[in-house]
Protein backbone atom coordinates (compact mmCIF):
# COMPACT_ATOMS: atom_id res chain seq x y z
CA UNK A 1 0.00 0.00 0.00
CA UNK A 2 1.18 3.56 -0.87
CA UNK A 3 2.05 5.89 1.63
CA UNK A 4 2.25 9.58 0.93
CA UNK A 5 3.26 12.26 3.57
CA UNK A 6 1.95 15.43 3.99
CA UNK A 7 2.57 18.90 2.98
CA UNK A 8 2.30 19.26 6.53
CA UNK A 9 5.10 16.94 7.52
CA UNK A 10 7.24 17.61 4.46
CA UNK A 11 7.46 21.29 5.50
CA UNK A 12 7.50 20.87 9.01
CA UNK A 13 11.14 18.58 8.29
CA UNK A 14 11.89 21.21 5.52
CA UNK A 15 12.02 23.72 8.04
CA UNK A 16 14.12 21.65 10.39
CA UNK A 17 17.31 22.53 7.61
CA UNK A 18 15.64 26.23 6.82
CA UNK A 19 13.82 27.15 9.56
CA UNK A 20 11.68 30.62 9.06
CA UNK A 21 13.79 32.63 11.49
CA UNK A 22 17.00 32.62 9.71
CA UNK A 23 15.32 34.89 6.62
CA UNK A 24 15.43 38.44 6.56
CA UNK A 25 12.85 41.12 7.41
CA UNK A 26 9.80 41.22 5.45
CA UNK A 27 11.13 38.18 3.46
CA UNK A 28 7.63 37.28 1.52
CA UNK A 29 8.55 33.32 2.66
CA UNK A 30 6.58 30.04 3.63
CA UNK A 31 3.37 28.50 1.94
CA UNK A 32 2.05 31.26 -0.48
CA UNK A 33 -0.68 29.49 -2.73
CA UNK A 34 -2.95 26.93 -1.65
CA UNK A 35 -2.70 24.62 1.40
CA UNK A 36 -0.43 22.34 3.00
CA UNK A 37 -3.37 20.60 4.32
CA UNK A 38 -3.30 17.42 1.89
CA UNK A 39 -1.24 14.23 1.00
CA UNK A 40 1.39 14.66 -1.52
CA UNK A 41 2.15 12.32 -4.09
CA UNK A 42 4.44 14.63 -6.21
CA UNK A 43 6.73 17.90 -5.35
CA UNK A 44 8.42 19.92 -7.57
CA UNK A 45 11.29 22.31 -6.30
CA UNK A 46 12.52 25.46 -8.80
CA UNK A 47 14.31 28.71 -8.61
CA UNK A 48 11.27 30.94 -9.68
CA UNK A 49 7.81 29.98 -10.37
CA UNK A 50 6.76 31.76 -14.14
CA UNK A 51 3.74 30.77 -16.13
CA UNK A 52 5.92 27.88 -17.52
CA UNK A 53 6.96 26.49 -14.40
CA UNK A 54 3.31 26.38 -13.24
CA UNK A 55 2.09 24.59 -16.69
CA UNK A 56 4.79 22.03 -15.85
CA UNK A 57 3.28 21.60 -12.68
CA UNK A 58 -0.07 20.96 -14.11
CA UNK A 59 1.32 18.81 -16.77
CA UNK A 60 3.15 16.44 -14.73
CA UNK A 61 0.70 16.30 -11.79
CA UNK A 62 2.35 18.41 -8.92
CA UNK A 63 1.09 18.71 -5.72
CA UNK A 64 3.21 21.22 -4.17
CA UNK A 65 6.11 23.76 -5.77
CA UNK A 66 8.95 24.49 -3.66
CA UNK A 67 10.56 27.50 -4.90
CA UNK A 68 13.65 29.86 -3.95
CA UNK A 69 12.49 32.84 -5.28
CA UNK A 70 8.64 33.87 -4.03
CA UNK A 71 6.01 34.50 -6.55
CA UNK A 72 4.20 37.06 -4.64
CA UNK A 73 6.90 39.21 -3.16
CA UNK A 74 4.89 42.86 -3.32
CA UNK A 75 1.28 42.96 -2.32
CA UNK A 76 -0.64 42.51 -5.33
CA UNK A 77 -3.65 45.09 -6.33
CA UNK A 78 -5.50 42.57 -9.04
CA UNK A 79 -5.54 38.84 -9.25
CA UNK A 80 -6.44 38.75 -13.32
CA UNK A 81 -6.53 35.50 -14.65
CA UNK A 82 -5.64 36.83 -18.16
CA UNK A 83 -2.40 38.78 -17.21
CA UNK A 84 0.32 39.17 -15.12
CA UNK A 85 1.38 37.09 -11.79
CA UNK A 86 -2.34 36.58 -11.74
CA UNK A 87 -1.97 33.85 -14.34
CA UNK A 88 0.09 32.24 -12.38
CA UNK A 89 -2.07 32.06 -9.02
CA UNK A 90 -4.70 31.18 -10.88
CA UNK A 91 -3.50 28.15 -12.50
CA UNK A 92 -2.14 27.03 -9.12
CA UNK A 93 -5.68 27.23 -7.85
CA UNK A 94 -7.50 25.62 -10.30
CA UNK A 95 -4.56 22.49 -10.33
CA UNK A 96 -5.08 22.86 -6.78
CA UNK A 97 -0.94 23.22 -6.83
CA UNK A 98 0.29 24.73 -3.69
CA UNK A 99 3.68 27.29 -3.73
CA UNK A 100 5.82 27.25 -0.74
CA UNK A 101 8.93 29.97 -1.10
CA UNK A 102 12.07 29.10 1.30
CA UNK A 103 14.36 32.57 0.15
CA UNK A 104 17.07 33.87 2.32
CA UNK A 105 16.65 31.59 4.86
CA UNK A 106 17.67 29.12 2.54
CA UNK A 107 20.60 30.68 1.31
CA UNK A 108 21.74 31.51 5.16
CA UNK A 109 21.23 27.68 6.30
CA UNK A 110 23.67 25.75 6.53
CA UNK A 111 24.33 23.58 3.42
CA UNK A 112 21.99 25.74 2.08
CA UNK A 113 22.71 28.11 -1.54
CA UNK A 114 25.76 29.75 -0.77
CA UNK A 115 27.43 26.05 0.47
CA UNK A 116 26.10 24.71 -2.78
CA UNK A 117 27.31 27.73 -4.36
CA UNK A 118 31.00 26.95 -2.47
CA UNK A 119 30.97 23.44 -2.80
CA UNK A 120 30.29 23.39 -6.95
CA UNK A 121 33.11 26.34 -6.99
CA UNK A 122 35.65 23.91 -5.45
CA UNK A 123 36.16 26.11 -2.38
CA UNK A 124 38.35 24.79 0.73
CA UNK A 125 37.95 25.37 4.81
CA UNK A 126 34.62 27.87 3.69
CA UNK A 127 33.46 30.09 6.79
CA UNK A 128 30.50 32.46 6.80
CA UNK A 129 30.84 35.80 5.14
CA UNK A 130 28.56 37.94 6.80
CA UNK A 131 27.45 36.83 10.08
CA UNK A 132 23.80 37.61 11.08
CA UNK A 133 22.83 34.99 13.82
CA UNK A 134 23.68 32.59 15.91
CA UNK A 135 20.73 29.95 17.08
CA UNK A 136 19.59 29.54 20.80
CA UNK A 137 20.95 26.76 22.65
CA UNK A 138 18.84 24.25 25.40
CA UNK A 139 19.85 21.56 27.75
CA UNK A 140 17.25 18.88 27.99
CA UNK A 141 17.24 16.90 31.10
CA UNK A 142 15.17 13.63 31.07
CA UNK A 143 14.94 11.01 34.46
CA UNK A 144 14.94 7.58 33.66
CA UNK A 145 14.72 4.09 34.99
CA UNK A 146 18.30 2.50 34.66
CA UNK A 147 17.64 -0.31 32.38
CA UNK A 148 16.14 2.22 29.53
CA UNK A 149 18.50 4.96 29.43
CA UNK A 150 20.50 3.47 26.38
CA UNK A 151 17.42 3.05 24.85
CA UNK A 152 16.37 6.77 24.84
CA UNK A 153 20.29 8.06 24.80
CA UNK A 154 20.01 6.71 21.52
CA UNK A 155 16.43 8.19 20.30
CA UNK A 156 17.68 11.75 21.20
CA UNK A 157 21.42 11.14 19.65
CA UNK A 158 19.14 10.08 16.67
CA UNK A 159 17.53 13.55 16.46
CA UNK A 160 20.20 15.69 16.75
CA UNK A 161 20.69 16.29 20.40
CA UNK A 162 24.14 16.51 21.94
CA UNK A 163 25.93 17.96 18.77
CA UNK A 164 29.10 19.83 19.97
CA UNK A 165 31.33 20.81 16.95
CA UNK A 166 32.19 17.96 15.35
CA UNK A 167 31.34 15.39 18.08
CA UNK A 168 28.14 14.02 18.11
CA UNK A 169 25.86 11.88 21.14
CA UNK A 170 27.41 13.91 23.96
CA UNK A 171 25.75 13.32 26.99
CA UNK A 172 26.02 13.40 30.53
CA UNK A 173 24.33 10.59 33.64
CA UNK A 174 24.37 10.73 36.73
CA UNK A 175 22.58 7.61 38.98
CA UNK A 176 20.15 8.36 41.61
CA UNK A 177 16.56 7.97 43.02
CA UNK A 178 12.87 8.29 42.06
CA UNK A 179 9.81 8.69 43.76
CA UNK A 180 6.35 8.95 42.38
CA UNK A 181 2.77 7.67 43.99
CA UNK A 182 1.05 6.24 40.63
CA UNK A 183 -3.01 8.01 40.79
CA UNK A 184 -6.46 5.68 40.43
CA UNK A 185 -6.64 4.77 36.27
CA UNK A 186 -2.77 4.96 35.61
CA UNK A 187 -1.03 2.05 33.95
CA UNK A 188 2.46 2.77 35.92
CA UNK A 189 5.71 0.64 34.06
CA UNK A 190 6.84 0.69 37.39
CA UNK A 191 5.06 0.56 40.94
CA UNK A 192 1.22 -0.06 41.70
CA UNK A 193 -1.53 2.37 41.92
CA UNK A 194 -2.01 3.96 45.15
CA UNK A 195 1.55 2.74 46.55
CA UNK A 196 4.37 5.22 46.82
CA UNK A 197 7.45 4.31 44.97
CA UNK A 198 11.01 4.44 44.83
CA UNK A 199 12.92 2.95 41.70
CA UNK A 200 16.47 3.30 40.45
CA UNK A 201 16.53 5.65 37.93
CA UNK A 202 19.48 8.02 35.68
CA UNK A 203 19.27 11.69 35.16
CA UNK A 204 20.16 11.92 31.24
CA UNK A 205 21.19 15.46 30.31
CA UNK A 206 22.57 16.67 26.74
CA UNK A 207 22.44 20.23 24.80
CA UNK A 208 20.04 20.70 22.33
CA UNK A 209 19.60 23.64 19.00
CA UNK A 210 16.40 25.45 19.58
CA UNK A 211 15.17 23.92 15.71
CA UNK A 212 15.77 20.21 16.86
CA UNK A 213 13.80 20.78 20.27
CA UNK A 214 10.45 19.79 19.80
CA UNK A 215 11.74 16.70 17.31
CA UNK A 216 14.27 15.63 20.19
CA UNK A 217 11.34 15.81 22.89
CA UNK A 218 9.09 13.66 21.08
CA UNK A 219 11.36 11.27 19.89
CA UNK A 220 12.69 11.06 23.85
CA UNK A 221 8.83 10.51 24.84
CA UNK A 222 8.08 7.84 22.02
CA UNK A 223 11.08 5.43 23.46
CA UNK A 224 10.83 6.34 27.03
CA UNK A 225 8.73 3.99 28.95
CA UNK A 226 6.67 5.87 31.56
CA UNK A 227 3.62 7.04 31.04
CA UNK A 228 4.45 10.64 32.30
CA UNK A 229 7.83 11.18 31.40
CA UNK A 230 9.86 13.71 33.72
CA UNK A 231 11.67 16.20 32.01
CA UNK A 232 13.40 19.92 32.24
CA UNK A 233 14.03 22.49 29.52
CA UNK A 234 17.09 24.94 30.50
CA UNK A 235 17.29 28.07 27.82
CA UNK A 236 21.51 28.35 27.74
CA UNK A 237 23.83 31.19 27.13
CA UNK A 238 26.49 29.21 25.42
CA UNK A 239 26.75 30.54 21.94
CA UNK A 240 25.35 28.30 19.27
CA UNK A 241 25.87 27.66 15.73
CA UNK A 242 26.63 30.84 13.47
CA UNK A 243 24.33 31.79 10.72
CA UNK A 244 24.52 34.02 7.88
CA UNK A 245 25.08 35.05 4.18
CA UNK A 246 27.85 34.71 1.89
CA UNK A 247 31.07 32.36 2.35
CA UNK A 248 34.57 32.32 2.13
CA UNK A 249 37.01 30.06 1.40
CA UNK A 250 40.53 29.06 -0.76
CA UNK A 251 40.96 27.44 -3.91
CA UNK A 252 43.40 24.53 -3.24
CA UNK A 253 46.27 26.90 -5.44
CA UNK A 254 46.51 30.21 -6.58
CA UNK A 255 45.22 30.60 -10.65
CA UNK A 256 44.92 33.47 -12.85
CA UNK A 257 41.49 35.35 -12.49
CA UNK A 258 41.20 34.97 -16.33
CA UNK A 259 41.44 31.41 -15.88
CA UNK A 260 39.14 30.97 -12.80
CA UNK A 261 36.47 32.99 -14.94
CA UNK A 262 36.58 29.89 -17.45
CA UNK A 263 36.54 27.76 -14.56
CA UNK A 264 33.19 29.32 -13.00
CA UNK A 265 31.83 29.35 -16.10
CA UNK A 266 31.95 25.52 -16.70
CA UNK A 267 31.28 24.71 -13.41
CA UNK A 268 28.08 27.22 -12.77
CA UNK A 269 27.47 26.20 -16.56
CA UNK A 270 26.79 29.73 -17.56
CA UNK A 271 27.13 31.08 -21.28
CA UNK A 272 28.84 34.50 -19.34
CA UNK A 273 29.84 36.76 -16.91
CA UNK A 274 30.81 39.86 -16.22
CA UNK A 275 34.42 40.33 -14.77
CA UNK A 276 35.81 43.13 -12.38
CA UNK A 277 39.48 43.74 -11.94
CA UNK A 278 43.01 42.81 -14.05
CA UNK A 279 42.76 39.26 -15.66
CA UNK A 280 46.15 38.85 -15.37
CA UNK A 281 46.22 38.60 -11.34
CA UNK A 282 46.16 35.44 -9.59
CA UNK A 283 43.28 34.73 -7.22
CA UNK A 284 43.02 32.01 -4.30
CA UNK A 285 40.78 33.39 -1.62
CA UNK A 286 37.43 33.52 -2.87
CA UNK A 287 33.64 34.42 -1.60
CA UNK A 288 30.73 33.92 -2.96
CA UNK A 289 26.97 34.57 -2.71
CA UNK A 290 24.17 33.82 -4.71
CA UNK A 291 21.66 36.87 -5.36
CA UNK A 292 22.22 40.56 -4.89
CA UNK A 293 25.85 40.54 -3.41
CA UNK A 294 26.22 44.22 -3.30
CA UNK A 295 26.52 44.70 0.50
CA UNK A 296 29.01 42.10 0.75
CA UNK A 297 31.24 43.60 -1.10
CA UNK A 298 33.01 45.30 2.36
CA UNK A 299 33.10 42.09 3.97
CA UNK A 300 34.63 40.47 1.25
CA UNK A 301 37.75 43.23 1.18
CA UNK A 302 37.67 42.94 5.18
CA UNK A 303 38.29 39.09 5.45
CA UNK A 304 40.99 39.55 2.51
CA UNK A 305 38.72 37.96 -0.22
CA UNK A 306 40.78 38.32 -4.10
CA UNK A 307 37.47 38.17 -5.77
CA UNK A 308 34.02 37.97 -5.06
CA UNK A 309 31.53 35.84 -7.09
CA UNK A 310 27.66 37.02 -6.73
CA UNK A 311 24.59 37.16 -8.77
CA UNK A 312 24.28 41.09 -9.38
CA UNK A 313 26.86 43.80 -9.03
CA UNK A 314 26.25 47.36 -9.38
CA UNK A 315 28.20 49.61 -11.58
CA UNK A 316 29.12 51.82 -8.89
CA UNK A 317 29.82 49.19 -6.68
CA UNK A 318 32.20 47.66 -9.32
CA UNK A 319 34.09 50.99 -9.30
CA UNK A 320 34.32 50.91 -5.69
CA UNK A 321 35.36 47.58 -5.65
CA UNK A 322 38.03 47.99 -8.45
CA UNK A 323 39.86 50.65 -6.25
CA UNK A 324 40.24 48.67 -3.33
CA UNK A 325 41.39 46.40 -5.51
CA UNK A 326 38.53 43.40 -4.87
CA UNK A 327 37.77 41.01 -8.51
CA UNK A 328 34.33 40.57 -8.65
CA UNK A 329 32.68 38.04 -10.87
CA UNK A 330 28.81 38.79 -11.78
CA UNK A 331 27.69 35.48 -13.17
CA UNK A 332 24.15 36.79 -13.00
CA UNK A 333 21.17 35.79 -10.52
CA UNK A 334 20.04 32.50 -11.83
CA UNK A 335 23.18 30.63 -10.70
CA UNK A 336 21.05 30.07 -7.89
CA UNK A 337 19.64 27.34 -9.65
CA UNK A 338 22.42 25.16 -7.95
CA UNK A 339 19.61 24.75 -5.64
CA UNK A 340 16.82 22.48 -6.94
CA UNK A 341 19.52 19.49 -7.14
CA UNK A 342 20.59 20.42 -3.30
CA UNK A 343 16.35 20.62 -2.61
CA UNK A 344 15.81 17.79 -4.08
CA UNK A 345 18.67 15.74 -2.60
CA UNK A 346 17.43 16.66 0.59
CA UNK A 347 13.40 16.32 0.97
CA UNK A 348 14.44 12.77 -0.72
CA UNK A 349 16.46 12.03 2.68
CA UNK A 350 13.00 13.00 4.39
CA UNK A 351 11.06 10.75 2.29
CA UNK A 352 13.07 7.91 2.74
CA UNK A 353 13.48 8.54 6.56
CA UNK A 354 9.17 8.92 6.66
CA UNK A 355 9.37 5.95 4.66
CA UNK A 356 6.77 7.43 2.11
CA UNK A 357 6.27 7.29 -1.38
CA UNK A 358 5.88 10.90 -2.30
CA UNK A 359 8.04 11.61 -5.69
CA UNK A 360 10.40 14.42 -5.71
CA UNK A 361 11.44 16.29 -9.10
CA UNK A 362 13.33 18.72 -10.28
CA UNK A 363 11.66 21.52 -13.03
CA UNK A 364 13.00 21.54 -16.30
CA UNK A 365 11.29 24.98 -17.33
CA UNK A 366 13.52 27.64 -18.06
CA UNK A 367 13.54 30.52 -15.83
CA UNK A 368 16.45 32.98 -16.53
CA UNK A 369 15.40 36.21 -17.99
CA UNK A 370 18.63 36.71 -20.02
CA UNK A 371 20.16 35.68 -23.45
CA UNK A 372 23.51 36.17 -23.95
CA UNK A 373 24.10 37.60 -27.85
Amino acid sequence: MEHWITGQRLIERFEEWAPKKLAYENDKIGLLIGTLDKKLKKVMVTLDVLENVADEAADKHVDLIIAHHPIIFHPLKTVRSDQGQGKIVTKCIKKDIAVYAAHTNLDIADGGVNDMLAERLDLKATEILQPACSEPLFKLVVYVPEGHIEVVRQAIGEAGAGAIGTYSYCSFTSKGEGTFLPGTGTHPFIGTPGRLETTAEGRLETIVPEHLLKRTIDRMIAVHPYEEVAYDVFPMKNKGKSYGLGRIGKLSEPVLFEDYCRFVKKKLGIDGLRAVGPLQEKVQTVAVSGGDGNGLVPYARHRGADVLITGDIYYHTAHDALLAGLKIIDAGHHIETVMKKGVQHYLQKVIQQESSDTEVIVSEAVTNPFQFM
